[in-house]
């Protein structure tokens, strides 16, 4: 289902959802399958691929899946079980890393 308005959920629905805007799961809606919006408000459930600018899980909501997403929100009670990926973030550097960093910038402040 391809969309370029808002849509709410508060039925069952299998199947692929890309929306421009918002979706939102009503605390009735299960949603089977991958979403990709702007915005996701969960009440309900869904278990799947999520890719969003936001998404947010309210107090009786449950997510069963992966997530991509710029901003996670989880209220208390919430559930989210299965994997996350921020959008737009640098990878955190490992130690090995930082300590080739470290010896480097020694290495330049030793030679001034």
């Amino acid at each position: 289902m391809n969309l370029s308005c808002n849509l709410y959920v508060d039925g069952e629905f299998e199947g692929v959802i890309n929306s421009k805007k918002e979706v939102n799961i009503g605390k009735n809606g299960h949603i089977k399958g991958d979403v990709t919006t702007k915005r996701l408000v969960v009440q309900g459930y869904i278990e799947g691929s999520i890719n969003a600018g936001r998404v947010e899980i309210k107090a009786a909501g449950r997510v069963n899946g992966t997530i991509e997403s710029s901003e996670l929100v989880i209220e208390a009670k919430g559930i989210f079980e299965g994997t996350s990926a921020v959008k737009g973030v640098s990878p955190v550097p490992t130690p090995e890393k930082l300590q080739i960093s470290k010896v480097e910038e020694t290495k330049v402040s030793l030679t001034k």
